[in-house]
């Protein structure tokens, strides 16, 4: 056999092999790609999965904690306050609180500011119940103007949830 055959008998199995490589190389390269892709639609869908819940809690509880400072303004008219109705409304302010603090950690900056102009606006009523309760109400602060600001959170709460719907990409506008 000649030098001129076995070189080119050499470069005949070098490709082949190469070729194979490079084909297993690129096999790889695309299991690679397609792991991630599947990984990120994963992770996407927890991301989605984790604010659904967080929405839905924080929604929950804010409707929770309006509730009650309505309830116990209408037990303040009547003058009707115990121990167990303050636990109650103590209880719903920390599980709004927790939720929020939730939702400070998750959620994108339109749905935040939201939740923070529902959270301000229940701290600010929850104030003026307990100020009424113990008597020391601040100048201008009545039952009447307490009943007023508590019923003004619905609106929020309204914008809250359509904020919220729309992150999620339940609804376009509500």
């Amino acid at each position: 056999m000649d030098l001129g055959a076995v070189i080119i008998a050499v470069a005949g199995v070098a490709g082949t092999l190469g070729g194979s490589f490079l084909t297993q190389r690129a096999a790889e390269r695309a299991r690679r790609r397609e792991l991630e892709l599947v990984r990120d639609q994963d992770e996407i869908r927890e991301y989605l999965l984790l604010r659904r819940t967080c929405y839905a809690e924080l929604n929950r509880d804010a409707r929770q904690f309006t509730t009650a400072l309505n309830h116990h303004l209408h037990l303040l008219r009547e003058g009707a306050v115990e121990e167990a109705h303050r636990d109650a409304l103590d209880e719903a302010k920390r599980a709004h609180r927790d939720r929020y603090s939730t939702a400070q950690m998750i959620a994108p900056d339109d749905v935040l500011a939201c939740a923070s102009t529902v959270n301000q606006a229940l701290n600010r009523v929850y104030g003026q119940v307990k100020r009424l309760e113990q008597g020391e109400p601040e100048p201008g602060e009545t039952m009447a103007t307490a009943a007023q600001a508590q019923a003004e959170i619905w609106d929020l709460l309204r914008t809250m949830r359509t904020t919220m719907r729309r992150d999620l990409g339940v609804s376009a506008s509500e």
